[in-house]
């Protein structure tokens, strides 16, 4: 180990980036050689990335991710680090279930139905939203056969050929493509089951079905673990909103001698020994450029490509080839008389096949208490994604338009609002497409051989608030392994 501490660059503020440099702040012993420098340098000068939580007389507006589930360990376990624990609250409980829209109502799911897991008969048998037919094909998974492994045969399948083959099409249209468009915001015919849904392919190939495996999954629960609501009181937030993780985070890891610089990187270049020079543009103007012995680049792929592409044609090529689908969230408060719907719910997901142009409809206000000022509500519209790329082409006024006329057909909002704030979020979510595992299995194997540079992110490993603090934990760990190997 050199006589001076190594230094190690992160390149990114939002939440991955944030939780690499705690992690490599925390390494090693202080006031030892065994501890790096850690310099975070971010663009925007704002921590967060797309997590990011306004508030405006009296209303706290979400502009991405309003909440995180809990039974990831990652995500509490942060909060109970920045002492946020007495923060912590759960969807209210009457909100406890999600709606589908279905000619010009909002349906239930059918109680124990868990995106593609079919869950309670009693539910399914009860359910409005779909046929006779439709439910007798939902009810009869249990009795398709599994997919038959073939040895040596790596093949991926999508999402939607997964469930066509177990749920049949009715269930798919009518359910399981808007909850899957609610969290991916993808093209269900491109999205990789091994990558975005492992747990399923795991029931289907352990029990048979996927229904067997729900009522073994069900079975090891306590009754009072069993309901809908109960699943839904997983999802928790903050009562000053998600925006206050990566803020209190970044107060954090600067007092605990993170460095911060407000900057572009415009390249990586390797230099002997293992290191990095990282190519910066101030903000302030000017360039400079940083040697160090490791790097965590927290940025979406397209620009870690760009970044890479000096450095390492093949890593760039590969982070280039992970697409990404852009949305747009336009928010709308409303005096509560403004809006008919009874807004008992979470939210509603709208299948594509209804014909509308929203994604879904999350019922803010509704969801967590102090999201509007009393005798208001608060709902987040959600447009774009990969099937309906154009929608992020429209100005603002178009968009607000648009938000308006999807929400008098859905929930009978009449009028104007009282809030409009518009979170555009072009290129914002990675794409998981076929193949996506193998692109990462290629991906680690070319990171083997530049040691002291590691990846961090939602394009990677999940998309999720969790799995974003777990991949920024474990590259941060990845550096730290290589700085330890060439000490």
């Amino acid at each position: 180990m050199p006589a001076n501490p190594p230094r190690v660059v992160v390149v990114g503020g939002g939440l991955a980036g944030l939780v690499a440099a705690e992690s490599l702040q925390a390494a090693g012993t202080p006031g030892t050689a065994c501890r790096p420098g850690v310099i975070l340098v971010e663009a925007k000068g704002r921590a967060g990335g797309v997590v990011e939580t306004i508030q405006r007389d009296g209303w706290l507006i979400e502009r991405s991710a309003d909440n995180f589930l809990a039974a990831r360990p990652e995500g509490m376990a942060l909060v109970d680090r920045l002492g946020l624990s007495d923060e912590l609250i759960s969807v209210f409980e009457p909100s406890r279930r999600a709606l589908v829209f279905r000619a010009g109502r909002t349906l239930p799911v059918p109680s124990g139905f868990r995106l593609l897991a079919p869950g309670l008969a009693a539910g399914i048998e009860a359910t409005e939203i779909l046929s006779a037919e439709g439910k007798s094909r939902l009810l009869a998974e249990r009795n398709v056969p599994p997919k038959s492994p073939v040895p040596g045969d790596r093949g991926d399948e999508s999402l939607e050929s997964f469930a066509l083959r177990r749920l049949g099409r009715e269930a798919f249209d009518r359910l399981v493509q808007p909850l899957v468009a609610g969290i991916w915001t993808a093209d269900p015919a491109r999205l990789s089951m091994a990558a975005a849904c492992p747990e399923f392919l795991r029931m289907e190939q352990e029990h048979g079905s996927l229904s067997s495996a729900e009522e073994a999954r069900l079975g090891n629960l306590g009754t009072a673990h069993r309901a809908e609501g109960a699943r839904y009181g997983q999802f928790v937030t903050l009562a000053s909103g998600m925006g206050t993780l990566p803020e209190r985070l970044a107060e954090r890891i600067e007092a605990a001698g993170v460095e911060r610089r407000r900057a572009a990187v415009t390249a990586l270049e390797r230099l002997p020994a293992g290191r990095w020079r990282v190519s910066l543009d101030r903000a302030a103007g000017g360039t400079e450029t940083i040697d160090a012995d490791g790097v965590v680049l927290a940025l979406p792929a397209p620009i870690a490509a760009r970044v890479m592409a000096t450095a390492d044609k093949a890593l760039a090529a590969e982070l280039g080839g992970i697409d990404y689908a852009g949305s747009a969230v336009v928010v709308l408060g409303y005096a509560r008389e403004q809006v008919a719907h009874p807004l008992d719910a979470a939210g509603v997901v709208v299948p594509r096949i209804e014909g509308r142009r929203a994604l879904a409809v999350s019922f803010s206000s509704a969801k967590f208490p102090g999201r509007a000022p009393a005798g208001h509500c608060l709902l987040r519209v959600f447009l774009g994604g990969a099937l309906d790329p154009e929608r992020n082409l429209l100005d603002d006024d178009q968009l607000v338009a648009l938000a308006r006329e999807e929400l008098a057909a859905i929930v009978g909002a009449s009028g104007p609002p009282k809030l409009i704030e518009i979170a555009r979020w072009p290129a914002a979510m990675p794409q998981y497409h076929l193949g996506h595992l193998e692109r990462i299995e290629r991906m680690t194997r070319r990171l083997d051989m530049l040691p002291g540079l590691a990846l961090a992110g939602a394009a990677y490993e999940g998309v999720g608030i969790p799995q974003v603090i777990a991949s920024g934990q474990a590259a941060a760990e990845r550096v730290m392994a290589s700085l330890r190997a060439a000490g």
